[in-house]
């Protein structure tokens, strides 16, 4: 499955390149391609509906709405009034009829999830959507999904999209089982972690010149700030990394690949997995990521990796992808006034 986050004036601007590695892709057997209405200020969806045209009956495409998309108050959300407008903004982007599969890209608890999946229930009852799906969302927000769509007899979200790497195990915890109990599909994102687990990060050595490291720290990190934080070597889970790197190293050299291509294959080892999200930014990397397609990791190799990152963990908590509002100071005290 190939992401495109980094194409367009956030990440590749050279956009014949970009439409190569889509190209790329499509021609190695990719059939699945990923973007959303937010990456790049749209420009993204605007370069994958280039790279498809011809081929659009042979591509499962994916985008996403949630996120803040303009200047207005009510540009984000998972409101009817944004879902019906935004749906419009993304198909003439992408220079389609339809949507294989629509996502919610974070959840929305200002608006009532009716409102949400009747607004996508018509869009699939229209054919502009396929089928719709989630992406970054709470267990318990993936199960009161599913409970709305069957009480209401509306389409439901049959795919979930969450990070899922060697140093970002958290959703094995409750969202892996949870897709499974549903019946869901589940897509990795950021299965390198950013790049952290492509080996290019070591500690005491300045971080290279190119890397997503350095260019957070520049214009494209202030429209994403979570990112700066990922890349902040002086956190403690940033630091605990640098630790566990050479270890997973040594492991991948054992196993007879790179590190790279075993972060790539590690959660395809996990029965609930679907696919794994790959967002090459240039066509090298998309190259260097080919290489390693057909990696899978024995029992053995995934037996040291637990040893070293036990199930379930979470070195980083700014890898999450999403936090949750009432972590915040404001909701979780009691501020009123004492007796």
């Amino acid at each position: 499955m190939l992401g495109t986050m980094s194409y367009g004036a956030d990440g590749n601007t050279d956009e014949k390149e970009c439409i190569q590695i889509l190209h790329s892709a499509l021609d190695r057997g990719i059939n699945f391609i990923d973007t959303a209405d937010t990456y790049s200020h749209g420009e993204s969806e605007e370069i994958v509906g280039k790279a498809i045209a011809g081929r659009r009956d042979k591509v499962v495409l994916a985008t996403k709405f949630r996120l803040t998309a303009g200047e207005g108050r009510n540009e984000q959300g998972a409101s009817r009034y944004w879902i019906m407008k935004q749906v419009e903004n993304s198909l003439r982007r992408l220079n389609t009829d339809h949507i294989d599969l629509y996502q919610m890209h974070r959840p929305d608890l200002q608006t009532d999830l009716e409102e949400t999946l009747g607004a996508l229930n018509d869009l699939v009852a229209q054919g502009k959507v396929r089928y719709i799906g989630c992406s970054t969302m709470p267990s318990w927000y993936l199960a009161e999904t599913q409970s709305v769509s069957r009480l209401n007899k509306t389409a439901r979200f049959i795919n979930e999209s969450s990070p899922y790497s060697i140093f970002q195990r958290a959703v094995e915890r409750e969202t892996l089982p949870a897709v499974q109990h549903y019946g869901m599909g589940f897509t990795a994102w950021s299965p390198m972690n950013g790049g952290w687990l492509t080996g290019k990060y070591k500690a005491d050595v300045s971080v290279p010149a190119g890397s997503r490291a350095e260019r957070v720290q520049g214009q494209w990190g202030q429209h994403y700030p979570i990112l700066q934080t990922r890349f902040d070597m002086q956190r403690e889970g940033n630091r605990r990394k640098l630790e566990l790197l050479p270890k997973l190293e040594s492991i991948a050299t054992e196993a007879g690949v790179s590190l790279m291509h075993m972060a790539q294959a590690f959660p395809l080892a996990h029965a609930a997995v679907t696919s794994v999200i790959l967002g090459p930014r240039t066509l090298e990397q998309f190259k260097s990521m080919e290489a390693g397609f057909e990696t899978v990791l024995q029992s053995a190799t995934l037996d040291q990796i637990d040893a070293l990152v036990p199930p379930g963990s979470l070195i980083e908590e700014a890898d999450r992808g999403y936090v949750s509002p009432w972590l915040a100071p404001e909701v979780r005290r009691y501020l009123g006034k004492a007796a």
